[in-house]
């Protein structure tokens, strides 16, 4: 099955509907590192990550793995892990996974860019969380109680699909 991004702020599976939000410069097919815009494409999804010290027991089919406080994304085009998670050093730009908001307290990364990855094409696309559905950087955030739904419905096998 698929997840659809139908337009900017409403996804799709199966016959569940949940309001989101995009980046704040809307979609691309032609994404570049710190455009603001969510890339159009087909893509799988990597592993559930999530903060053990709030989620106690998460329901889901997905791989799940917790994020530790030495956990990064890095977002650095010059660094031969770029679009990879990363343990954080101060030698290279990265995202941290842990956070004092609650955004990335459940995120599953978007494989944009993750296989042959290119430098400058964009980077740490992932599905997180909003509670304002303020535009993200690129990403594509809901709320808590529609993550958790999606969460249990969706498995390892589950495309996106942003058009």
């Amino acid at each position: 099955m698929i997840i659809i991004l139908e337009n900017k702020d409403t996804l799709t599976f199966d016959k569940f509907k949940f309001k989101c939000c995009i980046g704040k410069n809307g979609l691309t097919q032609n994404k570049i590192e710190g455009d603001k815009k969510t890339p159009k494409g087909l893509f799988t999804l990597g592993p559930l990550f999530f903060r053990k010290d709030k989620y106690k027991h998460i329901e889901t089919k997905l791989k799940k793995n917790p994020i530790l406080k030495n956990m990064g994304w890095c977002d650095d085009p010059l660094h031969h892990k770029y679009n990879k998670l990363v343990k954080i050093k101060k030698t290279f730009h990265h995202e941290k996974l842990y956070r004092k908001d609650y955004k990335y307290d459940l995120l599953i990364p978007i494989n944009y860019n993750t296989i042959k990855t290119k430098p400058n094409l964009g980077s740490a696309i992932f599905l997180h969380l909003t509670k304002n559905f303020k535009p993200t950087q690129g990403c594509i955030a809901l709320k808590e109680s529609d993550f958790l739904i999606l969460i249990k419905l969706i498995s390892r096998e589950t495309k996106i699909k942003i058009i």
